[in-house]
């Protein structure tokens, strides 16, 4: 018999029984078909290598195979999904615990304006006065670039220079930042 013709009888004696024992486990029709082919092609691969007596145990023990693979890897994308939602509701209760325990009074101490004051008149005089156009004055890169007599890039250099600058002297208060820089100079 030709080996074509081996493999299509192979391939319809066994087809639909592959199928449903896939299926039964993976529950997925698409993955079911592909499992199933696979190990059809793995049993008739082997075939022509050696003789095979009981071709269904054998193509069981493949779709058993397959099927686990393809279960143990739905399982781990699974972990991998619930450990990112456990850290987002994690990072979430943090979030909304953070802002609980947010003390306006302590947001808006002297001790936050004086460190961002000092920092301030500690830079280069460009770079401070780029860095209050642009965040106090809301001004954009084009129009700072005017005023100082520069380029754009040097602008952003400056600004760069300085958002540098106060995270360092800011450190401890970094949360707060986007609502100092909107208040307070």
């Amino acid at each position: 018999m030709p080996v074509e013709k081996l493999f299509s009888n192979i391939y319809k004696e066994y087809y639909s029984k592959a199928f449903r024992f896939a299926n039964l486990y993976v529950r997925n029709d698409m993955v079911a078909e592909d499992i199933a082919a696979e190990s059809l092609v793995k049993l008739w691969e082997t075939m022509k290598k050696e003789c095979v007596e009981k071709p269904s145990s054998l193509l069981l023990t493949i779709l058993k195979r397959k099927s686990l693979d393809y279960l143990r890897s739905q399982s781990r994308a699974q972990q991998v999904f619930e450990d990112l939602e456990n850290w987002r509701q994690r990072e979430l209760l943090i979030r909304i615990s953070t802002l609980d325990a947010c003390d306006p009074e302590y947001v808006f101490s002297n001790e936050i304006r004086k460190i961002l004051r000092d920092t301030l008149s500690q830079l280069p005089s460009q770079t401070r006065k780029a860095f209050v156009l642009s965040r106090f004055e809301h001004k954009s890169g084009k129009e700072i670039a005017q005023i100082l007599g520069i380029s754009v890039k040097g602008v952003d250099y400056h600004i760069a220079k300085a958002v540098s600058a106060l995270r360092v002297s800011l450190k401890d208060y970094l949360p707060f930042i986007p609502f100092l820089f909107s208040f307070y100079y």
